[in-house]
């Protein structure tokens, strides 16, 4: 029988309810559990492909090509698996097929009401993951407790436990610090767990989140207010790396805590602890830094700045760094800077490396282009992610191939020089105003030419990479490109799809019309940014 374990959020978002539920996957898998993970997205969109970066942070794309909350990400890293597309639930999801269902006449005339229907709908979703032959599904549900939007799931996954399904409840809480009281305050914590009480679920576990450790005090008060055992409060406080929290979780014995409350036998740590724990221990013994700038556009939201916009990039940066022993360094560069004064650019000699991510829209374009120039004519290491590649591709056109004003016709549709254009069937779609999943998404086969940068990097003929995006190098200049001394190092098994490009005569330039970012884990970096890390530090 699968087992169940949902994971709750209550005072505020953004406690890392994702860290979290990938943490607690990863050390059921310690134990040789076979593990899955999904999220719970209580918005009405149907999924996260037209959420703006800084309205929800980065969009995920999956190996089968689903646009999915950033939280899929970490369960990916984290757990080292692909997960499906249909492992993120949003109410748009659920409503539409209630939808369907009723217009079908499914329901047989009945007047279909959110209980039973559409909790029915969201357990027969949950339990679709658990035909997967896994012992744990884990559970993610979106918001905080207290919102009418996630109201309904956190109703279905009551139910499941009634029905008579092994379901443990986690919910995770802020424990604040206020600097002029000089004291953790329980509280807030106290008053998301009356909440989720209220509506009928009382957790097993508190995972209480803090600037520092919960000490004993506070464990008992939260424990007493909170119907818990106090061993079952679980402190969570701030780290320096993300990845070392399964072994935080591993110190306060949760693993078997979570096995015990289930009714399964006490199993040893296997090979993946000691595997996992090595690896943290490297990295904490790092010193020598690399300095990369990633040079972007989704970082403002009013005051603040966004970094979530390319956390898939700063992970894959990181695993990269780790892995030839240094400790990664990461500048912000916000390349609308670069539009207002060109001198500004100056500060891409002070970096090892330079990542130009992927990205939509007008805003910063040229900055990024003066970016990507800069980096080719004065010998900086360069890694162009899908906009960064075409990017790349505007540049060399402009400036090498002396095609005056060329550019993508996303950015100028009136362009002399479309360098970079939408495919056919995609300009069919943008008429129908139709932009939900119609991109080239999830992952396809590139063809990599023997001899090329790329080839060596991968190791491979063929190789697969997630895509999104609905641009392409236009053909038409593939000739002149190429004559000119740009290289294309992969393409589409047809050979009409610019999957790579590099430039032979540069220290590292690369480029992919792909994500290979969303491939990258903990302890096997994606081979691009692998590369682009030993070039940077004279190891390639």
């Amino acid at each position: 029988m699968v087992n169940y374990i949902v994971v709750t959020g209550g005072v505020i978002s953004g406690l890392g309810k994702g860290i979290t539920t990938a943490s607690i996957g990863k050390i059921l898998q310690f134990y040789d559990y076979e593990v899955t993970a999904l999220k719970i997205d209580p918005y009405i969109n149907y999924d996260a492909g037209t959420l703006r970066p800084t309205e929800h942070g980065e969009v995920w794309v999956t190996e089968d090509g689903g646009e999915i909350d950033q939280d899929l990400g970490h369960y990916e890293r984290f757990l080292d698996k692909d997960i499906p597309k249909y492992h993120n639930i949003t109410t748009g999801q659920v409503y539409h097929a209630v939808i369907e269902k009723e217009r079908r006449g499914e329901y047989l005339g009945k007047t279909v009401q959110p209980i039973p229907h559409v909790t029915d709908e969201i357990k027969s979703r949950i339990r679709k993951a658990s035909e997967e032959g896994v012992d744990f599904v884990l559970v993610e549900i979106g918001g905080t407790v207290g919102d009418y939007e996630n109201v309904l799931f956190l109703e279905a996954v009551r139910q499941m436990r009634l029905e008579g399904e092994k379901v443990l409840f986690v919910h995770v809480t802020y424990v604040p610090s206020i600097k002029t009281l000089g004291e953790q305050k329980t509280k807030p914590t106290q008053h998301s767990v009356k909440l989720l009480r209220e509506i009928g679920i009382q957790p097993d576990f508190i995972i209480a989140r803090s600037e520092e450790p919960i000490d004993d005090v506070r464990k008992e008060k939260i424990a007493l207010f909170c119907n818990v055992h106090e061993d079952d409060v679980i402190s969570d406080p701030d780290v320096e790396n993300i990845y070392a929290v399964p072994l935080l979780f591993e110190e306060q014995k949760l693993s078997k805590k979570i096995m015990r409350k289930l009714g399964l036998k006490a199993r040893r740590r296997g090979e993946k602890y000691r595997e996992w724990k090595d690896f943290i221990e490297r990295i904490e013994d790092l010193r020598e830094e690399v300095k990369v700038g990633i040079v972007g556009k989704y970082f403002d939201i009013g005051s603040f700045k966004l970094f979530d916009s390319y956390i898939s990039v700063i992970e894959a940066i990181k695993h990269a760094s780790w892995k030839n022993g240094f400790r990664p360094r990461i500048e912000w560069i916000d390349s609308k800077d670069f539009e207002k004064d060109k001198r500004k650019l100056k500060i891409l000699d002070e970096l090892d490396a330079v990542v130009v991510p992927g990205g939509f829209g007008l805003s910063g374009i040229e900055g990024k282009i003066r970016a990507i120039e800069y980096c080719r004519t004065n010998n900086i290491p360069y890694l162009g992610l899908c906009l960064g590649m075409q990017l790349a591709v505007v540049e060399f056109a402009r400036n090498v191939c002396n095609l005056k004003d060329a550019n993508s016709t996303e950015i100028d549709e009136n362009t002399p020089h479309p360098v970079i254009t939408c495919l056919p069937e995609q300009i069919e779609i943008l008429r129908e105003s139709r932009y939900g999943a119609s991109m080239r998404l999830g992952s396809y086969p590139a063809h990599l030419k023997k001899g090329t940068l790329v080839h060596k990097l991968y190791g491979k003929d063929i190789v697969y990479e997630r895509h999104r995006h609905r641009y392409e190098v236009n053909p038409d200049y593939v000739e002149i490109l190429e004559k000119n001394g740009m290289v294309f190092s992969g393409k589409s098994p047809d050979g009409k799809l610019m999957e790579f490009l590099e430039l032979p005569d540069h220290r590292f330039f690369v480029a992919t019309q792909a994500h290979p970012e969303f491939k990258s884990r903990p302890m096997k970096p994606s081979p691009l940014f692998d590369g682009l890390i030993r070039s940077a530090k004279g190891l390639l």
